[in-house]
Protein backbone atom coordinates (compact mmCIF):
# COMPACT_ATOMS: atom_id res chain seq x y z
CA UNK A 1 0.00 0.00 0.00
CA UNK A 2 2.64 2.69 0.89
CA UNK A 3 4.46 1.36 -2.33
CA UNK A 4 2.57 2.07 -5.41
CA UNK A 5 4.48 3.16 -8.67
CA UNK A 6 4.84 6.93 -9.44
CA UNK A 7 3.26 7.58 -12.80
CA UNK A 8 3.40 9.72 -15.84
CA UNK A 9 1.15 9.52 -18.95
CA UNK A 10 0.88 9.77 -22.84
CA UNK A 11 -0.87 9.36 -25.31
CA UNK A 12 -0.11 6.51 -27.47
CA UNK A 13 -1.97 4.27 -30.12
CA UNK A 14 -4.14 1.21 -29.50
CA UNK A 15 -7.11 0.78 -26.79
CA UNK A 16 -5.39 -1.59 -24.70
CA UNK A 17 -1.71 -3.26 -23.58
CA UNK A 18 -0.81 -6.59 -24.91
CA UNK A 19 -2.85 -9.74 -23.18
CA UNK A 20 -5.35 -9.79 -20.37
CA UNK A 21 -5.86 -6.60 -18.23
CA UNK A 22 -4.47 -7.08 -14.77
CA UNK A 23 -6.66 -4.65 -12.79
CA UNK A 24 -9.96 -2.36 -13.70
CA UNK A 25 -10.48 1.81 -12.86
CA UNK A 26 -13.01 1.46 -9.72
CA UNK A 27 -12.61 4.93 -8.63
CA UNK A 28 -11.64 7.99 -10.19
CA UNK A 29 -10.65 10.84 -7.92
CA UNK A 30 -10.04 14.61 -7.94
CA UNK A 31 -8.67 17.12 -4.92
CA UNK A 32 -9.74 20.50 -6.26
CA UNK A 33 -8.34 22.22 -3.30
CA UNK A 34 -4.84 20.84 -1.89
CA UNK A 35 -5.34 18.72 0.98
CA UNK A 36 -9.46 19.12 1.05
CA UNK A 37 -11.60 16.53 0.66
CA UNK A 38 -11.83 14.68 -2.45
CA UNK A 39 -14.15 14.51 -5.23
CA UNK A 40 -15.20 10.75 -6.42
CA UNK A 41 -16.21 11.04 -10.24
CA UNK A 42 -17.28 8.70 -12.99
CA UNK A 43 -14.75 9.77 -15.62
CA UNK A 44 -11.92 12.85 -15.36
CA UNK A 45 -10.34 14.17 -18.75
CA UNK A 46 -6.46 14.05 -18.57
CA UNK A 47 -4.68 17.37 -19.07
CA UNK A 48 -0.83 18.13 -19.36
CA UNK A 49 -0.77 18.27 -15.95
CA UNK A 50 -2.83 15.42 -14.29
CA UNK A 51 -6.99 15.26 -14.16
CA UNK A 52 -8.78 18.42 -14.74
CA UNK A 53 -8.89 20.26 -11.52
CA UNK A 54 -6.74 18.08 -9.64
CA UNK A 55 -4.88 20.10 -6.93
CA UNK A 56 -5.24 23.40 -8.88
CA UNK A 57 -6.06 25.75 -5.98
CA UNK A 58 -4.30 25.66 -2.84
CA UNK A 59 -4.88 27.85 0.85
CA UNK A 60 -1.42 29.36 1.61
CA UNK A 61 -0.05 31.05 5.00
CA UNK A 62 1.24 34.91 5.23
CA UNK A 63 4.11 33.75 4.23
CA UNK A 64 2.82 32.14 1.18
CA UNK A 65 3.67 28.45 2.50
CA UNK A 66 1.68 25.25 0.89
CA UNK A 67 -1.60 24.97 4.07
CA UNK A 68 -2.33 20.83 4.62
CA UNK A 69 -3.37 18.87 7.14
CA UNK A 70 -0.12 18.12 7.83
CA UNK A 71 -0.53 21.51 10.11
CA UNK A 72 -4.38 21.95 9.83
CA UNK A 73 -6.43 18.45 9.86
CA UNK A 74 -9.77 20.54 9.58
CA UNK A 75 -8.88 21.25 6.24
CA UNK A 76 -10.16 17.43 5.56
CA UNK A 77 -14.00 19.15 6.04
CA UNK A 78 -13.49 21.60 3.43
CA UNK A 79 -16.10 19.92 0.59
CA UNK A 80 -15.48 21.19 -2.74
CA UNK A 81 -18.55 21.00 -5.55
CA UNK A 82 -17.99 21.21 -9.11
CA UNK A 83 -20.59 21.07 -12.07
CA UNK A 84 -20.62 17.26 -13.35
CA UNK A 85 -20.19 19.20 -17.25
CA UNK A 86 -16.70 20.20 -16.05
CA UNK A 87 -15.54 16.77 -16.25
CA UNK A 88 -16.60 16.44 -19.88
CA UNK A 89 -13.84 15.44 -22.09
CA UNK A 90 -15.21 18.75 -24.65
CA UNK A 91 -16.49 20.87 -21.92
CA UNK A 92 -15.78 24.46 -22.55
CA UNK A 93 -15.94 27.47 -19.39
CA UNK A 94 -18.87 29.59 -19.36
CA UNK A 95 -19.82 32.77 -16.96
CA UNK A 96 -21.94 30.71 -15.28
CA UNK A 97 -19.51 27.86 -14.05
CA UNK A 98 -18.42 28.17 -10.84
CA UNK A 99 -16.60 26.07 -8.02
CA UNK A 100 -18.81 25.77 -4.61
CA UNK A 101 -16.61 25.33 -1.37
CA UNK A 102 -18.34 24.15 1.69
CA UNK A 103 -17.20 23.91 5.70
CA UNK A 104 -19.26 23.40 9.04
CA UNK A 105 -20.32 26.52 9.97
CA UNK A 106 -19.22 28.87 7.10
CA UNK A 107 -21.72 29.72 4.09
CA UNK A 108 -20.66 28.16 0.87
CA UNK A 109 -18.31 30.08 -1.54
CA UNK A 110 -18.45 30.42 -5.07
CA UNK A 111 -15.10 30.78 -6.95
CA UNK A 112 -15.72 31.69 -10.66
CA UNK A 113 -14.01 29.05 -13.17
CA UNK A 114 -13.73 31.29 -15.65
CA UNK A 115 -12.36 34.66 -14.34
CA UNK A 116 -8.85 36.40 -14.62
CA UNK A 117 -7.20 36.69 -11.34
CA UNK A 118 -4.22 39.00 -10.17
CA UNK A 119 -0.72 36.63 -9.75
CA UNK A 120 1.17 36.91 -6.77
CA UNK A 121 4.48 36.00 -6.09
CA UNK A 122 6.36 33.54 -3.74
CA UNK A 123 4.07 30.95 -3.38
CA UNK A 124 5.42 27.62 -2.56
CA UNK A 125 5.28 24.03 -2.34
CA UNK A 126 7.87 21.96 -0.71
CA UNK A 127 10.91 23.20 -2.54
CA UNK A 128 8.88 25.11 -5.34
CA UNK A 129 8.37 28.57 -5.68
CA UNK A 130 7.11 30.39 -7.95
CA UNK A 131 3.45 32.45 -9.06
CA UNK A 132 -0.08 31.63 -8.81
CA UNK A 133 -3.39 33.35 -9.13
CA UNK A 134 -5.00 35.12 -6.13
CA UNK A 135 -8.73 34.21 -5.79
CA UNK A 136 -9.35 37.79 -4.57
CA UNK A 137 -10.60 39.19 -1.12
CA UNK A 138 -13.84 37.03 -0.65
CA UNK A 139 -12.21 34.08 -0.76
CA UNK A 140 -9.42 35.29 1.34
CA UNK A 141 -12.13 36.53 3.89
CA UNK A 142 -13.73 32.96 3.72
CA UNK A 143 -10.37 30.89 4.47
CA UNK A 144 -9.30 33.79 7.80
CA UNK A 145 -12.76 32.89 9.31
CA UNK A 146 -12.76 28.93 9.41
CA UNK A 147 -8.75 28.43 9.51
CA UNK A 148 -7.15 31.81 10.83
CA UNK A 149 -4.79 32.08 7.53
CA UNK A 150 -5.27 34.92 5.10
CA UNK A 151 -5.12 33.70 1.69
CA UNK A 152 -6.21 31.50 -0.77
CA UNK A 153 -4.76 30.75 -4.70
CA UNK A 154 -5.29 29.28 -8.32
CA UNK A 155 -2.63 27.29 -9.52
CA UNK A 156 0.35 27.99 -12.39
CA UNK A 157 1.91 24.91 -13.61
CA UNK A 158 4.83 23.70 -12.23
CA UNK A 159 7.45 21.74 -13.21
CA UNK A 160 7.77 18.01 -11.61
CA UNK A 161 11.16 17.29 -9.60
CA UNK A 162 14.08 16.78 -13.39
CA UNK A 163 15.39 14.08 -11.60
CA UNK A 164 12.71 12.02 -11.82
CA UNK A 165 10.97 13.09 -14.47
CA UNK A 166 12.37 15.94 -16.48
CA UNK A 167 9.91 18.53 -18.69
CA UNK A 168 6.88 17.34 -17.34
CA UNK A 169 4.40 19.30 -15.32
CA UNK A 170 1.81 19.26 -12.27
CA UNK A 171 0.01 22.00 -10.26
CA UNK A 172 0.06 21.88 -6.77
CA UNK A 173 0.35 18.01 -6.07
CA UNK A 174 3.32 17.42 -3.57
CA UNK A 175 5.38 15.76 -6.33
CA UNK A 176 3.77 14.25 -9.50
CA UNK A 177 0.50 14.35 -10.71
CA UNK A 178 -1.28 10.62 -10.30
CA UNK A 179 -1.57 8.61 -7.39
CA UNK A 180 -2.46 4.73 -8.39
CA UNK A 181 -3.02 2.52 -5.49
CA UNK A 182 -5.29 -1.04 -5.29
CA UNK A 183 -8.17 -2.55 -3.75
CA UNK A 184 -6.15 -5.45 -2.90
CA UNK A 185 -3.65 -3.22 -1.20
CA UNK A 186 -6.07 -1.46 1.43
CA UNK A 187 -7.47 -4.89 1.47
CA UNK A 188 -4.23 -6.17 2.81
CA UNK A 189 -3.40 -3.06 5.42
CA UNK A 190 -6.54 -3.49 6.83
CA UNK A 191 -6.74 -7.19 7.79
CA UNK A 192 -3.70 -6.06 9.90
CA UNK A 193 -4.81 -3.15 11.32
CA UNK A 194 -7.33 -3.12 14.64
CA UNK A 195 -9.84 -0.59 13.24
CA UNK A 196 -10.14 -1.23 9.09
CA UNK A 197 -9.70 2.12 7.11
CA UNK A 198 -11.08 3.29 4.27
CA UNK A 199 -9.01 4.87 1.02
CA UNK A 200 -9.55 8.52 1.44
CA UNK A 201 -6.93 8.28 3.81
CA UNK A 202 -4.13 7.90 1.18
CA UNK A 203 -5.77 10.20 -1.23
CA UNK A 204 -5.05 8.39 -4.73
CA UNK A 205 -6.32 9.49 -7.98
CA UNK A 206 -6.80 6.50 -9.90
CA UNK A 207 -8.18 3.09 -7.56
CA UNK A 208 -7.92 -0.14 -9.06
CA UNK A 209 -9.30 -3.35 -8.27
CA UNK A 210 -8.48 -7.13 -9.11
CA UNK A 211 -4.62 -7.38 -9.02
CA UNK A 212 -2.58 -8.84 -5.94
CA UNK A 213 -2.21 -6.70 -2.80
CA UNK A 214 0.94 -4.29 -3.64
CA UNK A 215 1.06 -5.63 -7.23
CA UNK A 216 1.15 -1.78 -8.55
CA UNK A 217 4.60 -1.70 -6.87
CA UNK A 218 6.40 -3.04 -9.80
CA UNK A 219 4.10 -1.98 -12.63
CA UNK A 220 6.48 0.37 -14.37
CA UNK A 221 4.21 1.34 -17.76
CA UNK A 222 1.02 0.85 -16.95
CA UNK A 223 -1.82 1.75 -19.95
CA UNK A 224 -5.62 2.59 -19.57
CA UNK A 225 -7.69 3.93 -22.32
CA UNK A 226 -5.08 4.68 -24.78
CA UNK A 227 -2.77 6.42 -22.07
CA UNK A 228 0.02 5.38 -20.49
CA UNK A 229 1.16 5.82 -17.91
CA UNK A 230 5.18 5.24 -16.70
CA UNK A 231 6.01 4.66 -12.90
CA UNK A 232 8.98 7.33 -12.01
CA UNK A 233 9.29 7.38 -8.52
CA UNK A 234 7.59 5.91 -4.95
CA UNK A 235 5.84 8.63 -2.93
CA UNK A 236 7.05 9.17 0.71
CA UNK A 237 4.47 9.17 3.23
CA UNK A 238 3.54 11.98 5.85
CA UNK A 239 1.35 11.78 8.42
CA UNK A 240 -2.08 12.53 6.60
CA UNK A 241 -3.23 9.10 6.56
CA UNK A 242 -3.15 9.09 10.08
CA UNK A 243 -5.91 11.58 10.07
CA UNK A 244 -9.89 10.80 9.90
CA UNK A 245 -10.75 12.52 6.42
CA UNK A 246 -14.58 12.73 7.56
CA UNK A 247 -14.02 14.34 10.92
CA UNK A 248 -10.55 15.76 10.31
CA UNK A 249 -9.44 14.41 13.95
CA UNK A 250 -6.21 12.16 13.99
CA UNK A 251 -7.42 8.47 14.44
CA UNK A 252 -6.50 6.35 16.79
CA UNK A 253 -6.42 3.56 13.97
CA UNK A 254 -2.64 4.87 12.98
CA UNK A 255 -1.68 3.28 9.50
CA UNK A 256 1.68 4.38 9.46
CA UNK A 257 2.61 2.48 12.44
CA UNK A 258 2.15 -0.97 11.01
CA UNK A 259 3.13 0.33 7.60
CA UNK A 260 6.50 0.63 8.76
CA UNK A 261 6.47 -2.63 10.12
CA UNK A 262 6.88 -4.03 6.99
CA UNK A 263 5.77 -1.75 3.86
CA UNK A 264 9.05 1.03 4.93
CA UNK A 265 11.97 1.70 2.28
CA UNK A 266 14.17 0.01 5.29
CA UNK A 267 12.00 -3.32 4.67
CA UNK A 268 11.47 -2.90 1.16
CA UNK A 269 14.58 -1.36 -0.36
CA UNK A 270 17.61 -2.15 1.71
CA UNK A 271 19.87 -1.06 -0.98
CA UNK A 272 18.51 2.14 -1.82
CA UNK A 273 20.03 5.59 -0.04
CA UNK A 274 16.52 7.12 -0.15
CA UNK A 275 14.54 5.19 2.52
CA UNK A 276 11.09 6.56 2.58
CA UNK A 277 8.01 4.53 3.12
CA UNK A 278 5.88 4.90 -0.53
CA UNK A 279 2.78 4.99 -2.53
CA UNK A 280 2.48 7.16 -5.86
CA UNK A 281 1.95 8.02 -9.42
CA UNK A 282 2.48 10.72 -12.52
CA UNK A 283 1.44 11.81 -15.61
CA UNK A 284 3.29 12.41 -19.15
CA UNK A 285 2.40 16.01 -21.22
CA UNK A 286 -0.60 14.99 -23.04
CA UNK A 287 -4.48 15.85 -22.97
CA UNK A 288 -7.63 14.97 -24.88
CA UNK A 289 -8.21 11.46 -23.29
CA UNK A 290 -9.95 10.38 -20.06
CA UNK A 291 -10.09 8.04 -17.66
CA UNK A 292 -13.50 6.29 -16.32
CA UNK A 293 -14.72 4.05 -13.84
CA UNK A 294 -14.37 0.63 -15.63
CA UNK A 295 -11.16 1.06 -17.77
CA UNK A 296 -8.75 -2.19 -17.81
CA UNK A 297 -5.20 -1.73 -16.85
CA UNK A 298 -3.16 -3.31 -18.69
CA UNK A 299 0.62 -3.60 -17.29
CA UNK A 300 2.95 -3.34 -20.39
CA UNK A 301 6.37 -3.35 -18.41
CA UNK A 302 7.27 -4.42 -15.26
CA UNK A 303 10.26 -3.75 -12.73
CA UNK A 304 11.67 -7.25 -12.04
CA UNK A 305 12.46 -5.99 -8.60
CA UNK A 306 11.60 -3.89 -5.78
CA UNK A 307 15.38 -2.75 -6.04
CA UNK A 308 14.82 -1.64 -9.28
CA UNK A 309 11.56 0.43 -8.37
CA UNK A 310 12.87 4.62 -8.08
CA UNK A 311 12.58 5.74 -4.73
Amino acid sequence: MERAASFLSSLLGGGGGSGAPVATVKSVLVYPIKSCRGISVPQAPITATGFRWDRQWMLVNSKGRAYTQRVEPRLALVEVQLPPETFDEDWQPTPDDHMVIRAPGMEPLKIPLSVECATINDVSVWEWAGSAYDEGPEAAEWVFHFFGVPNSTDSETRLTDPDYARGYKTMFSDGFPYLIVSQGSLDALNEILKEPIPINRFRPNILVEGCHPYAEDLWKSVKINKLTFQGVKLCGRCKVPTINQDTGIPSPTDPTETLQTYRSGEVLLPSHKNKRQSAGNLSLNSKGRIVKIGDPVYVTQSFSSSDEVPA
